[in-house]
């Protein structure tokens, strides 16, 4: 077993012992980062003395007796090409005192050495002092500093790599992001099997553009959830930073009040350059949200709720409700019972619980299940007030009406009950204006 650090520098000789260049760069395929086959290095970089950059297989140089030879001359190995072929990661400027993702203690940490095996395999990095210290040592104490306790070693099939740049800068580049699935841009994708919670608290010991890279290459839904269990500080930085066709679209997996809550932090010119990369009817809802006033009825509400006719069967509910959690992924605590849903304005007639409805017989109708003494809140009442209101009569959810009496949304007791914490512990960020 060898390190890269005791790699970089080493000299390469010919075949008649004369000096020829020096070991600059192993590459990697991306396919292997994070997998449980085993992952092996396609070539070596070679600087050769007249500074050309020459990709030698692992296969075409020995070790022998502390020196790496060539097995052929230099001039038949490739040149390296300016631009890096996109399969390749390189392990020095990818991973080598680089950051990377230990999956399995779902955390961010510091590459001090990769452990490479003398069959050439990639055995995993090295994130302890000692790895550090080997960097630094005299040679004649590097033999004494080779052999790593294996638990500070975390295997190479349990990483996931970081990125520095965009994928849009990439492809401008011309390199193509090498995606482990169709559905993300991840290098191993097992980034994208961790809970949204362990995500941003990763994204958190990085630095917000390393976060921001990270969100980039999940999926819309998972990037979603993952930007909701961010920090508010962070939220904008990530969001200010993010192609503005990518942050719409994790935008667009959000609650119409989480997206009025995240644009609320941001400029204006930059909230509304999202805004218009978003359907328009979905724009239309969150522009009217962004009026209120925040710890208001209005500033809290969610326009994600369900009006149906009264004269609807339980049935006819049910199968609409699904439709909707299909389509939409709306989460209710009621159904908001009106005289002709197909209406833009409805004036609600009562309410039936998501509990009732499932209890209920199939060819009962909404009016026979509904409560008719429905509680409300106007879009002006302060947080309190809907706070007050939510434990007094023990609702899930409240409707806000205006004053023509029509529902204007919703306010669900966990927004509401957050916006009593301390703002270090709120699930909702603090709006900028």
């Amino acid at each position: 077993m060898f390190y890269l650090s005791q790699l970089l520098g080493a000299p390469v000789v010919d075949q008649h012992d004369r000096r020829v260049g020096k070991i600059i760069d192993i590459f990697t395929l991306v396919s292997q980062v994070g997998q449980a086959t085993p992952a092996y290095p396609t070539v070596l970089l070679v600087e050769i003395e007249d500074e050309q950059r020459r990709r030698v297989p692992v296969d075409a140089i020995e070790h022998v007796e502390g020196t790496w030879r060539l097995r052929y001359s230099p001039e038949r190995y490739a040149l390296q090409p300016e631009t890096p072929h996109q399969e390749e990661a390189s392990l020095v400027h990818e991973v080598f005192d680089k950051q990377i993702i230990d999956l399995v203690h779902k955390k961010a940490v510091r590459v001090n050495d990769v452990s490479i095996g003398d069959d050439w395999q990639i055995l995993g990095i090295d994130k302890s002092s000692l790895g550090l210290i080997r960097r630094l040592a005299p040679a004649w104490l590097q033999g004494a500093l080779t052999r790593t306790p294996s638990q500070t070693l975390i295997p190479w099939s349990e990483i996931e790599l970081l990125h520095s740049q965009r994928i849009s800068d990439l492809e401008a580049a011309g390199i193509q992001p090498v995606p482990a699935a169709p559905e993300h841009h991840t290098l191993s994708g097992h980034l994208s099997e961790l809970h949204p919670a362990d995500i941003a608290a990763i994204i958190h010991q990085l630095t917000a553009e390393q976060g921001a890279r990270v969100i980039e290459r999940l999926d819309d839904k998972l990037a979603a959830d993952t930007m909701e269990e961010v920090d508010t500080e962070r939220q904008t930085i990530i969001l200010a930073d993010l192609p503005a066709e990518k942050a719409a679209s994790i935008l667009g997996e959000m609650g119409p009040d989480e997206i009025a809550d995240l644009l609320k932090q941001l400029p204006e010119e930059r909230a509304q350059e999202l805004l218009h990369q978003m359907k328009p009817e979905d724009s239309e809802d969150i522009q009217d949200l962004l009026e209120y006033e925040e710890n208001t009825a209005g500033g809290m509400m969610t326009t994600d709720f369900i009006v149906l006719n009264q004269t609807h069967t339980v049935q006819e509910a049910l199968d609409a409700l699904r439709q909707n959690i299909r389509d939409h992924d709306v989460r209710i605590a009621y159904i908001y019972c009106v005289e002709d849903e197909t209406l833009d304005e409805s004036h609600p007639l009562g309410a039936v619980s998501l509990w009732d409805l499932l209890i209920a017989q199939p060819t009962q109708t909404l009016q026979e299940l509904m409560q008719a003494d429905l509680i409300t809140v106007a879009p002006e009442n302060n947080a309190q007030y809907v706070c007050g209101m939510l434990a007094k009569y023990n609702l899930l959810a409240v409707p806000v009406i205006n004053a023509e009496g029509n529902i204007e949304g919703v306010v669900t007791v966990d927004d509401a009950l957050d916006t009593l914490l301390p703002n270090e512990r709120r699930r909702r960020p603090q709006r900028m204006y």
